[in-house]
């Protein structure tokens, strides 16, 4: 057998950069910075879904961990992760490792050290616009998505890392 029994686990945008909103795609497609090395030691890769692709869609605008933080979107997050889950568990189960899982620093979901924040209301229009990227900031502190897939790992008996990895 010739497998290397190592799992990674990588937020969706850092193997398909097309996922992020405009103008945020750090790379073309694959983040092969962040990827690479993972490849080069012969894990396997597990693709996570798009939370906010598969909540908004491709004509969503950027949003803060506050927009994000309803139970709406947690409720989502915990239906697009079973499936993941599930292989997680089967592979650790039959003795791989899962070496980690990959987030992404400042995203309102994906983030696992860093998250946006800084909503400030209103009506959409022009100074709504400008009020909301002057209140934008990055604060320690996990996305959503993360948060809930650490929850369910917990809930699984699977104890993974959550590493941060900045995306720009």
């Amino acid at each position: 057998m010739n497998r290397s029994r190592t799992i990674c686990v990588a937020a969706s945008c850092l193997l398909n950069a097309n996922a992020k909103i405009t103008p945020y795609a750090a790379c073309p497609g694959v983040n092969t910075e962040v990827i690479m090395p993972w490849i080069e030691q012969g894990a396997g890769l597990l693709q996570l879904p798009c939370p906010e692709t598969t909540y908004l869609g491709m004509l969503r605008w950027g949003m803060t961990r506050e927009q994000y933080d309803t139970q709406g979107y947690r409720d989502h997050c915990r239906a697009i992760l079973r499936a993941p889950l599930m292989e997680l568990r089967a592979y650790a189960e039959a003795g791989y490792a899962i070496a980690a899982v990959l987030g992404v620093n400042g995203s309102p979901s994906c983030g696992v050290e860093t998250t946006c924040e800084g909503y400030c209301g209103g009506e959409v229009s022009e100074d709504a616009a400008r009020e909301q990227r002057k209140n934008l900031r990055m604060v320690p502190g996990r996305g959503v998505f993360m948060e809930v897939l650490a929850d369910m790992l917990r809930e699984h008996g699977l104890d993974v890392p959550l590493t941060g990895m900045d995306d720009a």
